[in-house]
């Protein structure tokens, strides 16, 4: 076991010292971070992520997390024998599935973040974009170019769905408030029915409705990297459509990157990427000169 450095009380000071314009900065703003499947990782992980969220609250920085839970979902409809089916690389959520989702979502995973939170000395509501008609979604359609024929389909993936529009009528009675919400990406359609929305998507559009100071995207990779494999410390809106423009960007982190560019286009001021398996990612990239991940501004 690795031993942890000792530090003198002298440079704690130190620390909390060079701190304070960066808290300064942050004063009373809203942070929506959202903490992916993937980095949530073990307990003592997840548990150091509540701490610094907590830690967040107590500066007077107004938090917003969202969780995804993809990673847990595969866990469960394999334990439930329950087979699912892709398509363009996304899972098709028919009926049995999204009864699985919603309870994995907006049960297990929220509720544990949630208790994670309040035992950290935090005052977390658990919820999800159903609640308070917080967000209400469409059907999701993705196409895909046959191989065989090269014509290009409609796939449908079910109960997918991509946010509308975001009410904050029940977060503006959280926020500022010392209580912290913990949003599940599940969001309702106008005719009541459920959706399961990816959790960075989800993050965007909230995060565009707060006008939110920044949105931090915790996933498991260091942020967006050049062609050498090199993290990209910085990008403009017009920097990333050229990267994915000439593949720089490719694969699942066009989503990502898509969604940062909404979320300024909302008027986030900035979205950054940044891997959540770091100790301390979110205090790394909120409170000191080093940052963690990819800026994406305006």
């Amino acid at each position: 076991m690795t031993d942890v450095p000792v530090i003198s009380p002298l440079d704690q000071a130190r620390i909390l010292s060079e701190a304070l314009p960066h808290m300064q900065r942050y004063d009373e703003e809203t942070i929506v971070i959202k903490y992916g499947g993937h980095a949530m990782g073990a307990e003592d992980t997840a548990k150091a992520f509540a701490r610094d969220i907590v830690l967040l609250e107590q500066t007077a920085v107004n938090p917003v997390v969202v969780h995804g839970g993809g990673p847990q979902i595969a866990q469960m409809l394999k334990r439930l024998g329950i087979k699912s089916e892709f398509a363009a690389g996304l899972r098709i959520t028919d009926a049995a599935t999204i009864e699985i989702v919603e309870m994995v979502l907006a049960g297990s995973i929220n509720k544990q973040l949630v208790g994670y939170i309040n035992e950290a000395g935090g005052k977390a509501v658990g919820l999800c974009g159903k609640d308070g008609n917080m967000v209400s979604a469409t059907k999701a359609t993705r196409t895909m170019v046959d191989p065989d024929s090269r014509i290009e389909e409609v796939i449908d993936l079910g109960f997918v769905g991509e946010p509308e529009k975001v009410d904050l009528t029940l977060l503006n009675q959280l926020i500022g408030h010392e209580l912290i919400p913990v949003l599940a990406p599940l969001a309702t359609s106008a005719s009541g029915q459920t959706f399961n929305v990816n959790a960075d998507t989800f993050a965007g559009a909230v995060a565009g409705a707060l006008r939110a100071k920044r949105l931090l995207l915790l996933t498991d990779v260091p942020g967006v990297l050049d062609q050498n494999k090199k993290l990209i410390p910085e990008l403009s809106i017009k920097d990333a459509r050229k990267l994915i423009a000439d593949g720089t960007i490719s694969g699942g982190m066009i989503p990502k990157v898509e969604t940062c560019i909404y979320a300024l286009e909302q008027g986030v001021e900035g979205v950054v990427i940044l891997d959540g398996k770091v100790p301390h990612a979110v205090l790394l990239e909120l409170f000191t000169n080093q940052g963690t991940g990819t800026l994406i501004h305006k």
